[in-house]
């Protein structure tokens, strides 16, 4: 099941899937380490920026890029 970043809860956990955005802003966020197949933990996501966990990094993405990165969804834990 695919799912926007930006509407996971935390604790979920996927893989990304596509990135649905402009030239400028898919290469940003490959240059980041959102590439397709990558494994993504959701840290927080309640107000303000989304942070997740990316190949044991945390990092820190405004909704709107969150609004268009397509997970497939491995796990959701609601916490």
């Amino acid at each position: 099941m695919n799912k926007a970043l930006l509407t996971l809860d935390k604790g979920a956990t996927g893989k990304v899937k596509m990135i649905e955005a402009g030239r400028c802003a898919t290469r940003r966020l490959y240059e980041m380490g959102f590439n397709i197949g990558a494994p993504v933990k959701v840290i927080k996501n309640d107000a303000g920026p989304v942070i997740v966990s990316l190949t044991g990094n945390k990092v820190a993405l405004g909704r709107g890029l969150a609004k268009k990165i397509q997970l497939e969804i491995s796990n959701t834990t609601n916490n």
